[in-house]
C-alpha cells in the first residue's frame, strides 16, 4: 500500500483524510508500494488516465471514471514555420482552461475514494477553479481560499461550479495560512496542489504526452514556476521515462520567474539549497507570484539535476510577449505569457528542440 513519507525525517504515514504534512512540519512525498510503475501498459483512453499505470498510488484512484472531464491529451504544435524545432503545448485546452486540471482530477479522485465530504483549497485562481469543477462532479463540498485581488474571471469560474469563495486580504502566503487554519479547525481534506503529492502524479502526465507526441524527449522545456506544480510534475514524468529507458536523456528545465517575485532565482544564483522568502513587489504574473514556495528545495534540485537554469522576466516583457503570442493565434492569460517571454530571452541553438507550455486561457485574465 502506498504511503506518505516526510521529506525531512522520512516518517511514513497511512493516507488519511486529514493528513497533509508530517508531525515535524515537513512536506510529504509518496512512498510507493511494491507495485512498480508500468510505462509499457498505457491504455487507449484519450485523457491523462491513459497513464494511470505510471501513477504512484494508483490503487487509491479507482473511481476516476466518474470524475474525469476528459482532461489531457492537449495539442503539441509548432510555434510557427520559421521556428520548426520550437513547440507549444496548448494546455489551456482543458475543461477549466488551465493545466491545473491534470493534478486536480487526480487529487479529487483520491478524495472521492477516501470518502471525503468536504475539501478546502487555496489558490491564486486556476487550481481553485479546477478543484471546484472536479469536486462538483464528485459531489464533494469545496471552499476555495483566494486573494481578494484575484482575477474576477477566475472567481466567476469558481463560483459557477458551486464552490464557496473565501477571499482573504493579504499575501498568497496569508491566503494559504487561512486555509490551513480552517482545515485544522474543521478537520477536513486539504486539497492542496502544493502539499498533497498526488497532484504531481497528475502533472507528470504532461511529460508523458510530450514524449508520445514528439516521439522522443525534447532538449529543453521552458516552464513558469511559482509553487512548482508543473515543473516538478514534468521532472518526475521525464525521470520515469528515463528510468524505463523510453528516452535517453533528461530535458533541461528552464524555469521562468517574474523579476518582481523571484525567490527561486535568487536561491539558484546564490547556490542555496532552499529559497528564502522575498517580498512580492506585485506582478502581472499572478499565477506564479509565490514569495515563499514550500517545495523550493525540490524545485531547485530538479533544475540543477537537468543542468537547467532560471530566467527572470520584467513586467513590460510579459505584456509584450502576450501580444506576440496572440499575433501567432494563441491568446493566453497574462501569467502564461511569461513562458514565451522566457523563450525570447533564452539562448537557444538552431537544432535544439524546445517545448513551451501555454498554461492558461486568455479569458482568465481581466484584460
Amino acid at each position: 500500500m502506498t504511503k506518505y513519507s516526510c521529506v525531512n525525517c522520512n516518517k511514513a504515514y497511512l493516507i488519511r483524510v486529514t493528513r497533509w504534512k508530517c508531525d515535524c512540519g515537513g512536506l510529504l512525498n509518496l512512498l510507493p508500494s511494491q507495485s512498480k510503475q508500468e510505462n509499457d501498459h498505457w491504455t487507449s483512453d484519450r485523457s491523462i488516465w491513459r497513464y494511470i499505470s505510471s501513477m504512484v498510488g494508483r490503487e487509491n484512484l479507482k473511481g476516476w471514471q466518474s470524475i474525469t472531464l476528459g482532461e489531457g491529451q492537449t495539442p503539441l504544435l509548432k510555434l510557427d514555420e520559421a521556428e520548426p524545432n520550437t513547440f507549444v503545448k496548448v494546455d489551456f485546452m482543458m475543461p477549466t482552461l488551465s493545466f491545473k486540471d491534470r493534478g486536480a482530477v487526480v487529487l479529487v479522485a483520491l478524495a472521492k475514494q477516501l470518502g471525503v465530504k468536504k475539501m478546502i483549497a487555496d489558490s491564486s485562481g486556476n487550481a481553485g477553479t479546477a478543484l471546484a469543477a472536479y469536486s462538483a462532479r464528485a459531489g464533494i463540498d469545496c471552499d476555495v481560499y483566494v486573494s481578494a485581488n484575484t482575477s474576477p474571471s477566475k472567481l466567476a469560474q469558481i463560483e459557477a461550479h458551486g464552490a464557496k469563495i473565501k477571499a482573504i486580504k493579504g499575501t498568497r502566503e496569508e491566503v494559504a495560512a487561512a486555509a490551513q487554519l480552517a482545515v485544522a479547525e474543521e478537520q477536513v481534506f486539504y486539497a492542496s496542489h502544493v502539499y498533497n503529492p498526488y497532484f504531481f502524479e497528475g502533472t507528470k502526465t504532461y511529460a508523458f504526452e510530450v514524449y508520445e507526441q514528439l516521439g522522443k524527449a525534447p532538449d529543453a522545456v521552458l516552464i513558469p514556476v511559482g509553487n512548482g506544480t508543473l515543473l516538478l510534475g514534468a521532472y518526475y514524468g521525464f525521470k520515469a521515462l528515463l528510468d524505463a529507458k523510453l528516452i535517453d536523456h533528461m530535458p533541461k528545465i528552464i524555469a521562468i520567474q517574474a523579476e518582481k517575485c523571484a525567490p527561486l532565482v535568487k536561491a539558484f544564483e546564490r547556490q542555496e539549497l532552499i529559497a528564502k522568502s522575498v517580498v512580492n513587489e506585485g506582478t502581472f504574473a499572478e499565477g506564479i507570484a509565490i514569495a515563499a514556495p514550500a517545495r523550493s528545495k525540490q524545485i531547485l534540485e530538479a533544475v540543477r539535476d537537468t543542468k537547467g537554469t532560471f530566467i527572470t522576466i520584467a513586467e513590460e516583457e510579459i505584456l509584450a510577449a502576450r501580444k506576440m503570442l496572440a499575433a501567432k493565434g494563441f491568446y493566453v492569460e497574462i501569467t502564461s505569457a511569461i513562458n514565451y517571454a522566457g523563450y525570447v530571452k533564452y539562448a537557444t541553438t538552431k537544432d535544439e528542440v524546445i517545448v513551451i507550455p501555454l498554461c492558461g486561457a486568455g479569458i482568465k485574465s481581466p484584460t
